[in-house]
Order: C-alpha cells, then sequence, then structure tokens
C-alpha cells in the first residue's frame, strides 16, 4: 500500500515541478501577467474604483496610481471588511488571519481570501514540496504522515462572522481534502487553545505513527520534540520515528537551533527553510544551499525597496548585494503592501536571496547598525565554538549614567549554558565584530560602544513572557532586537516574581 501511494504522490508532484520551473524560467512576464490578472479581478471594488484599475494598463501606470502603503494605511478598508462588508480591497473576503508575531507587538488582522488560500499558500506548498522531491526521489515522505504545528481560531468581536485564525490554522484547515490521509494531528487537537496540552497531545497523536516529516517554528517543534522523549522515555527521536527525513522550518533564523535538533534527533536529515506569512507563502528554500527563492507563480506580484535609496524595483532588475524591503500585492486586496520585511539578493538569475529581519528590528543607538541576521549568525558560532546551546535571546541597548557610551544587552535562555559567562560576552562580541564592519568601528577602544553583558535567565522565562504579552502560539515569536530595553525589563519583572 505504501508503494502505491508514493508512486502515486510523487507522479503528482512531478507534474508540479514542471509547471513550476517553467514559470521560473522566465518570471517577469508570469509576474506582469499576474499583475495585470489581479487589477481586472478587482477593479469593481471600492479600492478599484478609488484608484482606477480600470485604467491601469502597464506596470508604469499601477505605479504611478497606487502608492506604497503599511498597514496602519489599510486599517480603515479592513475594518469595513471585519464587520462583514465584502468588494473593498478584493471582491470577496471571509477569512482573516491575526498575527500577532508583529515586531510592534500588536496584533494585526489581514485579509485571506479563498483564492489566496489556493493559490498563494496551498499552492506554493505544492510547489516548495516538489522542489525537494526533485533532489531527493528515493525520499521516505510519504510512507508516513506529517506533524504542522498550527495556531488557533479566535473570536470575531466585530459584526461581520468572518473567520478570524493564524494563517497556519486556515491552511490546516482548507487545504485540499486528499492531503488530510497524510495529517497526523486530528483537528480537534489542533484546535485545542491551551498550549501547554496541546503540546502534549500532539505528541500523544503522533508518537504511535510513522512521522516522516514535520513543519514549523523552531523553537515549538523542539518544545514538541521534548514533549515527545519526556512521554516515551527514548534517547532520540530517531528511535520514536525512524523514518523522519524532512523538518520545514520558517519564521526565524533556525541556524541558532540546528545544533539542537541535530541532538535530539540524533539521525542525518533534510533541513529546509521557508517564507511563509499571514500575507502569503512567498519563497522556499529549492536546493542544498540555504537561500530562498520567490514563487514568482502564486498570484502574488512582488517588487523590492531598496533600503537605502528607496528606489522601487522588481526583483530580477535588483543588485546583488544589496538590501531591499519586500512589498506585495496579493489575491486578497494588499495592494503595494510594505511586508516590513528586509532582504538581501544573492543572485538574479536565478534570483535568490536571504532573510535579514524587520526593518523595525534593528539598534542603532551609536551608528552601529546591528540587524537582527548579526545577532543570529553570531550567537550560532559563539555557541558553536563554547559548546552550549541557546533556545532564546533578545538584546536592547544600555546606557551608562553618562549617556554617551552604551552597550547591547543580550538576555539568552540556555539549554546548555557555557562554563564561562565572561569569556562567553567576549567571544560573541568578537564575533559581532567580524559580521557588522559599523559595529567593530563604533567598539574601537570603547569610544562610543563597550562590550556587549549576557545575562542568563532561567529555561522557560520567555514562554511566560509570550503568556503575558497575550503572544502564546506557535506563529508567536521572541523580538530579538529592540531600540529600548522595555522587552528587557518586563523578562527582568518576570525573573523577580
Amino acid at each position: 500500500m505504501n508503494k502505491i501511494v508514493d508512486w502515486v504522490a510523487k507522479s503528482y508532484f512531478k507534474n508540479q515541478f514542471e509547471k513550476y520551473k517553467r514559470t521560473a524560467s522566465n518570471p517577469t512576464i508570469f509576474q506582469l501577467e499576474i499583475l495585470l490578472s489581479l487589477l481586472q479581478k478587482a477593479a469593481n471594488t471600492s479600492f478599484g474604483q478609488q484608484h482606477n484599475f480600470a485604467a491601469i494598463r502597464n506596470y508604469t501606470d499601477f505605479c504611478s496610481q497606487i502608492p506604497i502603503r503599511d498597514y496602519e494605511d489599510f486599517l480603515p478598508y479592513i475594518e469595513q471588511m471585519l464587520v462583514g462588508n465584502q468588494n473593498i480591497l478584493w471582491p470577496k473576503v471571509n477569512h482573516f488571519s491575526r498575527s500577532s508575531g508583529t515586531s510592534s507587538g500588536r496584533s494585526k488582522y489581514l485579509p485571506v481570501s479563498s483564492e489566496s488560500l489556493a493559490t498563494s499558500h496551498v499552492q506554493t506548498g505544492k510547489h516548495y514540496l516538489a522542489s525537494y522531491l526533485n533532489l531527493y526521489p528515493d525520499s521516505r515522505f510519504f510512507y508516513g504522515k506529517g506533524i504542522v504545528l498550527t495556531g488557533n481560531y479566535y473570536e470575531n468581536h466585530k459584526e461581520g462572522d468572518a473567520e478570524i485564525a493564524d494563517v497556519s490554522m486556515l491552511l490546516y484547515a482548507h487545504t485540499d481534502s486528499w492531503i488530510g490521509f497524510f495529517k497526523s494531528v486530528p483537528m480537534h487537537v489542533a484546535v485545542l487553545e491551551d498550549w501547554e496540552e496541546k503540546l502534549a497531545r500532539i505528541a500523544e497523536a503522533a508518537i504511535p505513527q510513522n512521522i516522516t516529516n514535520i513543519s514549523g517554528v523552531p523553537s515549538w517543534m523542539l518544545l514538541l520534540l521534548r514533549k515527545v522523549l519526556e512521554i516515551t522515555g527514548k534517547k532520540s527521536i530517531a528511535e520514536v520515528w525512524p523514518d523522519l527525513t524532512l523538518i520545514t522550518h520558517g519564521g526565524v533564523d533556525f541556524l541558532p537551533y540546528k545544533l539542537q535538533f541535530e541532538s535530539i534527533i540524533q539521525k542525518k536529515i533534510t533541513y529546509r527553510n521557508v517564507y511563509n506569512s499571514s500575507e502569503g507563502f512567498f519563497a522556499f528554500q529549492e536546493d542544498e544551499e540555504d537561500v530562498l527563492t520567490f514563487d514568482f507563480s502564486n498570484q502574488i506580484f512582488y517588487e523590492l525597496e531598496n533600503s537605502k535609496s528607496g528606489v522601487v524595483l522588481l526583483p530580477l532588475e535588483s543588485k546583488i548585494g544589496e538590501r531591499y524591503t519586500l512589498i506585495v500585492t496579493t489575491n486578497s486586496g494588499l495592494w503595494r503592501y510594505r511586508m516590513g520585511d528586509q532582504i538581501e539578493v544573492l543572485n538574479t538569475t536565478p534570483f535568490r536571496f536571504k532573510l535579514v529581519g524587520r526593518i523595525t528590528l534593528c539598534i542603532n543607538v551609536a551608528g552601529e547598525e546591528l540587524i537582527q541576521a548579526n545577532t543570529d549568525m553570531a550567537l550560532a558560532i559563539c555557541c558553536e565554538q563554547m559548546g552550549c546551546a541557546a533556545t532564546e535571546y533578545t538584546v536592547a541597548p544600555f546606557f551608562f549614567e553618562n549617556e554617551k557610551i552604551a552597550c547591547h544587552q543580550w538576555a539568552i535562555e540556555f539549554e546548555h549554558p557555557p562554563s564561562d559567562i565572561s569569556q562567553f560576552e567576549t567571544k560573541l562580541d568578537e564575533i559581532l565584530c567580524t559580521l557588522n564592519s559599523d559595529y567593530a568601528a563604533k567598539r574601537t577602544k570603547d569610544l562610543a560602544l563597550s562590550c556587549l553583558t549576557v545575562f542568563k535567565i532561567r529555561k522557560g522565562t520567555f514562554i511566560k513572557w509570550l503568556a503575558q504579552n497575550n503572544r502564546l502560539g506557535v506563529q508567536a515569536k521572541v523580538p530579538r532586537l529592540r531600540a529600548d530595553d522595555s522587552v528587557l525589563n518586563e523578562i527582568r519583572s518576570i525573573i523577580a516574581s
């Protein structure tokens, strides 16, 4: 039976891969076709009439008639949609994704149309899996089932009857029916609101099954895997699920977590990176190198805004080595929406990039321009060199009494702490200097920045912080960098209580 299922599924995904590659061979043409199609479908919406979509004939018209917007600019339209009004940004929207993992801490309610679920989320998921199977044709992926760590449903406090949930839950509930054959977690468990109970019930449901793949945010997957070992009494995940072959991760940089996964799983498996958000499933890792590529066929139109000059370009017009803010136009009614995610272009033919963090997640108190990509990489290298492992962290500036000299304070939750925290601080500071020349310059002779400081916090503290801020869930993430010390102060309060 497994062989038949494997053959049928792989034949289907081979066809999906061929379709995906045809689009990838000439993305600009497909992208412009998608743009015109989106404009045509939304021409009679309130937004489409306000911006005269019917008169837009090309990309130049599009840029001149529709300005780039942030979430706050769309909020008046979204408020109308939440109470049940249709044909506002998109002809029909019955779902909203609540995003609570934003750097501001405020929840966003983002429209998710049925078309978006099918073409911008599920379809790109199929293209991602097809690219994986193309690289690993002998994978035993379909010989078992998968675990997807989903978010929650939320009550709609507005007058409308729209469905509000984390996007992962919307996808779990609305994917193709045949995909349900490969799910290990029943819906009545997936919808549980209590996260401690939910993880335990997921583990209990999955342990007796042959799990071949797991998807989710790294920190939550680690919690699940530790719960599995606790329940079974096994020393490794390989003993529980010998056919586990693929870990799909996203949401945060995986590098700080990789050693912990390898230690817990204790077998060679494949790790793959994806860029999936409430607004759409944008990109995934197509080959062995841990870089991302856009899915240019998923009914999303992509633009890039140069982080320094503000010039807006199509992806293939960008320059290698430069950083850009992602702007998307979607089939849920987000028109030239500034995501707030910053990418660095690594190649244009084929297009490849890496995420370097949120544009709001940066510390620049002395001109050091420290970004999340720097801190993620530095922490991973430092832990590897010093034989320790960190699970979560956050960084904020600290000003000394004269307020002329500052330093960066790191709060780190270790799975295995370093034996000498002072040596760890020195090593971490040195690594940051090699990764960020601006940071190195400001650290010279302690003229503008002093050496960073680290304080260890007990396990579970960041989970308590997420719960305290009503952000507990598999899509919730700890803010890595803050320009102020508000998060650090809240962490200290938790420790003191």
